[in-house]
């Protein structure tokens, strides 16, 4: 059964990876993914500076997953280059991700840039982290914002860029708009905004107040996203939200992803869950009689 896949001009020899946010800058970490079968590897999200994050605690357990707000703590984009190149020759052909966040354009194409020099392969925008003020999902879900974004980064590079968007009202409009600015492929989507109140200390348990939920809770929304944007515009789509089987992964591909990222389940069971899923949507496709997994995307849309 083949398993290889192409999104964004990127070969990639199966179509699981990692979310941003789950891999810290280790090479090990960076390695036992490819080990485990990770087709790319995708960096956490870097802004000009660095950023300390917020103040613990940073992440809750609830039902079905996780709410989060660790505030995009990062090196700065300076010594992130840097690290990217360091994780890039330790990778031999797997491509590696990089994810440029920012709360202004130009900090964005500052950000892009300096990651690709340091070898990135591609750069995934964050156009949707939901408690990042300023460049997360207030950007994202604002079309006339992503395209300008998206056309001044593309712009300036000669790797490809991938918009990653949240949940919004206007994702459709946001996704089109991110395409017609140059964008190679889609990331969809992030994490939901949310948050946990301790009911005897009578607070929010995170410092933040306010985070994004991850895990199997959001996978549904994570389908009808996917597919919603891949019928209005037919892009090429990494899908991501609460995949935790080769079950939940195939669901977003025939939804229309080209590929999958998973977040929540690294965290939860480690970096054997990507071998896992792949072993699964073996299996699927050997039961199904279907060659290969490129077969699959967006198969849900047949009439």
């Amino acid at each position: 059964m083949k398993l290889e896949v192409e999104v964004a001009g990127l070969r990639l020899k199966s179509p699981v990876m990692n979310a941003s946010g789950v891999l810290e800058w280790d090479v090990l970490q960076a390695k036992r993914l490819v080990d485990a079968g990770a087709g790319a590897v995708v960096l956490k999200s870097t802004t000009r500076e660095p950023r300390r994050g917020y103040a613990w605690p940073r992440m809750v357990r609830v039902f079905g997953g996780f709410v989060n707000a660790v505030g995009l703590a990062n090196p700065g984009a300076r010594e992130a280059s840097r690290l990217v190149r360091v994780i890039k020759e330790s990778l031999g052909d797997t491509p590696v991700i990089a994810s440029a966040a920012g709360s202004t354009i130009d900090e964005f194409v500052e950000v892009s840039a300096l990651l690709e020099d340091g070898g990135a392969d591609a750069v995934e925008l964050n156009l949707s982290c939901p408690h990042f003020k300023g460049g997360g999902i207030e950007l994202g879900q604002d079309p006339q914002l992503v395209y300008e974004t998206v056309r001044s980064v593309a712009g300036s590079l000669k790797v490809p860029v991938i918009a990653k968007l949240g949940l919004s009202d206007r994702l459709v409009e946001s996704a089109s708009k991110a395409l017609e600015a140059g964008a190679k492929a889609l990331t969809l989507i992030n994490s939901v905004k949310a948050m946990k109140i301790d009911v005897y200390t009578k607070k929010p348990v995170l410092s933040n107040k306010v985070g994004g939920l991850s895990g199997p809770a959001i996978h549904p929304i994570a389908v009808r996203a996917v597919y919603e944007v891949y019928r209005e515009t037919k892009a090429e789509i990494i899908g991501v939200g609460g995949v935790r089987d080769w079950e939940t992964a195939v669901e977003l591909i025939l939804a229309g992803a080209r590929a999958v990222q998973v977040g929540a389940m690294i965290i939860e069971k480690g970096e054997l869950i990507v071998t896992e899923i792949l072993r699964g949507i073996e299996k699927y496709l050997w039961v199904e009689g279907i060659q290969s997994v490129r077969d699959l995307i967006g198969l849900a849309h047949r009439d």
